[in-house]
């Protein structure tokens, strides 16, 4: 489990030439980091006033646990969906059957290879909005803080996204491509709207 090693052979195996772990596990460690960045930010500001109608730290923190679990999980799942396809692959093509049985294998995999990253993006973007309240409510001494985990989050979310298009485009069922493209666009616009809004906010607030 790459979630059970150390920094540094985390690093190794990523700096092999293995082609997994890679991008798509990064990006969901990413996520995973901002959203434990932003649960430091809550943790520090717990004896903050709230304003009304703004969620409390504890509903944050809770919402930081959760996803950082998420993400953490996701580490694996995306490497363990990028093998799945490499098995589908490296199965047997001598015969007509077995040529067809492959491609269908290999469809199906890569379908799994391009679901994984969305939720992994979805999930980023459920952590960049909780850096928005950090960056907002959060102790000010910890606007850098919640300024990295905006970035991370914002990385997370681009670079899953990145693993979803090399999937699709290898995909061969346009509803499923059409669907995909569609829950990535909105993704995309909702990130873009929260990217423009913390920018000026965490830059404003460092000046």
């Amino acid at each position: 489990m790459l979630m059970d090693m150390t920094v540094r052979d985390f690093l190794k195996e990523l700096a092999s030439n293995s082609p997994a772990p890679g991008g798509g596990s990064v990006s969901a460690l990413a996520g995973s980091l901002a959203a434990a960045l932003v649960s430091m930010v809550a943790r520090l500001s717990e004896k903050q006033p709230i304003p009304e109608g703004v969620e409390e730290t504890a509903v944050v923190l809770a919402k930081a646990k959760e996803l950082i679990a998420a993400l953490e999980k996701a580490v694996d799942a995306d490497t363990e969906a990028f093998n799945q396809v490499m098995k589908a692959y490296s199965l047997p093509k001598g015969t007509e059957q077995e040529k067809e049985e492959r491609s269908q294998a290999i469809q199906e995999a890569l379908k799994g290879a391009a679901l994984q990253p969305l939720k992994v993006a979805k999930e980023c973007l459920a952590v960049l909005e909780l850096c928005s309240w950090a960056a907002t409510h959060g102790n000010p001494n910890a606007l850098s803080d919640a300024g990295v985990a905006f970035l991370l989050a914002q990385s997370g979310i681009r670079g899953a996204l990145y693993n979803v298009d090399i999937n699709l485009s290898s995909i061969k069922d346009p509803e499923f491509k059409e669907k995909m493209g569609q829950e990535k666009e909105a993704i995309l616009k909702k990130a873009l709207q929260l990217q423009e809004e913390l920018e000026e906010r965490i830059e404003n607030g460092l000046s």
